[in-house]
């Protein structure tokens, strides 16, 4: 789900981490729905006032939710809770230290699934290897395995987000 609020001046703001003050205004995280909420003028009428709305709120959203998961993995890097590098990485997944594994979107496919191999841990594929890699101060990171708990979780949340918001086409920002 995504939370929006109407801001000072009557402005939407879309809430990314669900904790600003005021009346919540909640749309599913799939298709197109930012686009038909807007047509149909479904803030207005829940905010029971006018609202500025930004003509690129979708976009506006997307790059929220990206600029948040990528926040969210450079905490786990900062908390130890996250390693990249395909050896380090697969030593955690292999270990049983993996709550999450995150991949470049443009790394090899069958190298991703390799990488993997069958186990029973939530993927996730979000940003280019060169994005992954500036998280870790590293030109690029094809593989990042994040430890299991509670960032973990968010990060595999947001990134449920994100997919839904983008149509399931995600840029590898």
């Amino acid at each position: 789900m995504l939370r929006f609020v109407a801001g000072p001046e009557r402005q939407l703001v879309f809430d990314v981490s669900a904790t600003l003050p005021g009346r919540g205004m909640w749309l599913s995280a799939s298709g197109d729905v930012i686009e038909t909420a807007l047509k149909r003028g479904v803030f207005p009428r829940a905010a029971k006032q006018q609202l500025v709305v930004a003509p690129n709120l979708a976009s506006q959203v997307e790059t929220a939710l990206i600029q948040r998961i990528f926040d969210l993995v450079g905490l786990a890097r900062r908390s130890g809770a996250a390693i990249a590098g395909f050896e380090k990485a697969r030593e955690w997944l292999t270990s049983g230290k993996a709550g999450l594994v995150l991949q470049a979107v443009d790394g090899s496919v069958e190298e991703r699934a390799r990488f993997v191999g069958g186990r029973e841990v939530p993927v996730v594929a979000v940003f280019s290897a060169a994005r992954l890699g500036k998280i870790f101060g590293r030109e690029q990171a094809v593989h990042v395995v994040i430890a299991p708990g509670r960032l973990a979780k968010m990060i595999e949340i947001e990134a449920g987000r994100l997919a839904g918001v983008a149509g399931g086409v995600l840029s590898g920002q």
